[in-house]
């Protein structure tokens, strides 16, 4: 992987070469935002979603935007160009970051930064047919990151620690709540199926609006499913017909067991459910159709 190109500030080379100074606010503080586009044959998926989103976030933290929306998608298009040719892998993920910049160490802002931006492409590591048959588990805990979640930050401790807690208990995500209701998972969207309707979190400061909440809404409406963003109590996650995770690599992933409890009820407890695979079919079909 050190040896596939990488794209620093004007620069394309390997990644084992890439050298960011000691003094940017990228690294002292962790001063900066980032986005993750998948790629299906060698084409970035919703695209202009990510870069609306970037653009949302550098505004949010004062930053400018190093580059215009054609200029980001030539420079994605570059990348993944070239470590597709040098893995043979069609299925990508293009990793996107813009930092401040270089300045001496000061809390304060400093005006007139050129932000350091940073870009690299790895292979997508999808969910297995396995987790799609028999669904993951997840653990829960109090969400306990900072206040503004709807800022893609590379401040990512609490998603650390966060993530940590499902790792050392053998699950793939940790279910995260505030003051009882839930917000996100520590790398995931989170949803729930009830009396066939596709149920999440509303916006707000604590949940990152992630690409596929608009993408779900739009497959559901598809679909014919019933969709709405409410307050969704901890009680309703785990007395819900299905529970699904959302995210740029697990697409939309079934969960079937929450802190060792089977979800859903009857004949389905503890089994993917119907409103999953319709939009997991939904999803798939959708992916040619909305890359560029």
């Amino acid at each position: 992987m050190t040896d596939l190109l990488c794209y620093l500030n004007g620069e394309t080379m390997p990644v084992s070469q890439a050298k960011v100074s000691v003094l940017d606010r990228g690294f002292i503080f962790g001063d900066g935002v980032y986005e993750v586009v998948p790629v299906y044959g060698r084409r970035l998926f919703r695209f202009d979603e990510h870069m609306a989103r970037l653009n949302r976030s550098l505004t949010k933290l004062r930053i400018p935007n190093p580059h215009g929306h054609d200029e980001w998608l030539a420079l994605c298009r570059q990348l993944v160009a070239s470590v597709g040719d040098a893995t043979g892998n069609d299925e990508l993920l293009v990793y996107i970051q813009v930092t401040r910049g270089v300045a001496p160490r000061d809390h304060v802002m400093p005006p007139g930064l050129t932000p350091t931006v940073f870009m690299m492409v790895n292979p997508m590591k999808p969910a297995s047919a396995e987790q799609r048959h028999q669904g993951v588990a997840c653990v829960t805990a109090r969400d306990f990151r900072w206040e503004r979640g709807d800022i893609k930050s590379i401040s990512l401790l609490g998603n650390v620690l966060a993530r940590q807690i499902s790792a050392d208990h053998g699950a793939v995500e940790t279910i995260m709540f505030r003051d009882g209701w839930l917000t996100e998972a520590a790398a995931s969207n989170v949803w729930i199926a009830h009396e066939g309707a596709l149920l999440g979190p509303p916006k707000s400061e604590h949940v990152l609006e992630g690409i596929r909440v608009e993408l779900l809404r739009e497959l559901c409406e598809d679909c014919g499913i019933a969709y709405n963003l409410r307050p969704i109590s901890e009680a309703d996650v785990l007395a819900a017909d299905e529970v699904m995770l959302s995210s740029a690599t697990k697409e939309i992933l079934p969960v079937t067991r929450i802190d060792g409890e089977l979800v859903g009820h009857g004949a389905m407890r503890g089994k993917p459910g119907p409103v999953y695979g319709r939009l997991y079919e939904a999803y798939q079909a959708a992916k040619p159709t909305m890359s560029l």
